[in-house]
């Protein structure tokens, strides 16, 4: 039985999964209210469950990259969770879930062939990404990208790529001109989509130090500037 948590873009998310199948979840898409709303999501779905946290064999959390905020408030919770339980913590990169939602989904027919190129945004046109083979193989390191219309044609070139995520939406203008780009809209990030690799990580006790773990935030944390007042 594990508990799965997912902050790390604008989607708050908690799903409850056992033997790698989910049993129940709640999530909202809005920008900063993860903090509001998490340990709600977390007691509701306990509730509804009719278990109790102790029921829980591990915690698993989305790490990033992605909001620097809603990382802190993912990852705190879920270690909050483990210390108070003495459970272990599991995570998981949100790249690498986000292409395991589109691979376990059956909203979009993929070909063996196609990329899947989850993409984060990162403020202006820059995107946190990573590429992936429909069977969920990594060909491309998490990077953060500034977008232009030469990114990705080393790929496109004997590919179709298929591309989704907040990051995406606004790197279509830049790159749909290429035959071969493929772009999912209304792509929602879930805690669902922790699932698989959430599973097979306990299966292996592949378990992080909870006193040590921190996100994997990819790029420094610059705080914005408030206006002056006129």
């Amino acid at each position: 039985m594990i508990l799965q948590i997912e902050t790390a873009t604008a989607s708050c998310s908690v799903a409850l999964a056992k033997d790698g199948n989910v049993l129940a979840f709640k999530q909202v898409n809005e920008r900063n209210i993860h903090a509001e709303v998490i340990t709600l999501f977390i007691e509701e779905l306990i509730v509804s469950s009719g278990i109790n946290y102790n029921d829980l064999d591990a915690v698993a959390v989305s790490c990033g990259p992605g909001s620097y905020t809603g990382l802190r408030i993912g990852v705190s919770t879920a270690k909050g969770l483990c210390f108070a339980l003495d459970k272990p913590l599991i995570a998981i990169e949100t790249l690498e879930a986000m292409a395991y939602g589109i691979i376990s989904s059956n909203e979009y027919l993929l070909s063996d062939d196609t990329l899947l190129c989850p993409m984060i945004d990162a403020r202006r046109m820059e995107v946190f990404t990573a590429v992936f083979t429909t069977s969920g193989e990594r060909i491309r390191d998490t990077s953060a990208e500034i977008i232009d219309e030469n990114s990705f044609n080393d790929l496109l070139k004997n590919n179709k790529m298929l591309f989704f995520g907040d990051g995406a939406e606004k790197c279509r203008q830049v790159l749909e001109g290429n035959p071969n780009a493929i772009f999912f809209p209304g792509f929602i990030n879930s805690a669902v989509y922790l699932t698989e690799k959430a599973a097979e990580k306990f299966r292996n006790a592949e378990f992080e130090n909870v006193g040590y773990f921190e996100p994997y935030y990819l790029k420094d944390f610059i705080a914005g500037k408030k206006k002056s007042p006129l």
